[in-house]
């Protein structure tokens, strides 16, 4: 499950292969649209839901996988990336678990990300 006292996952960068760790979880009618990795974690983003993969112990080898439906969000913020500060951050507030922060290395398309999330909530 989610750290949910630290509620943050920083630096991910994306990795279309890292979806394939969640190829398994897809229903008919969902597909997966993009999917990033941290050092161990990552995120694999479908037509539906967030996924959020969470490697445990020491070797990694165990994995918990979270499914966060786009239809709980209450509200959700992203921030773009600048000039100097490189990483963006997508924000998603879901009742009962508060707020949860992710971070983008790099040049993510953050506003598709945005596009996706709304197209399923809206």
């Amino acid at each position: 499950m989610i750290d949910f006292e630290n509620k943050k996952y920083l630096k991910l960068k994306q990795d279309k292969s890292y979806g394939d760790k969640a190829a398994d979880l897809i229903v008919p009618g969902e597909e997966i649209i993009d999917s990033y990795k941290s050092m161990r974690d990552g995120l694999v983003f479908t037509t539906k839901r967030l996924i959020v993969i969470n490697k445990q112990g020491i070797t990694g080898k165990k994995t918990d996988f979270t499914s966060l439906p786009y239809a709980k969000f209450n509200a959700y913020s992203i921030e773009t990336s600048g000039v100097f500060d490189m990483d963006a951050e997508l924000e998603v507030y879901i009742s009962g678990m508060g707020r949860l922060t992710f971070e983008f290395k790099g040049r993510s398309d953050i506003k598709a990300i945005s596009r996706n999330i709304s197209q399923a909530i809206i």
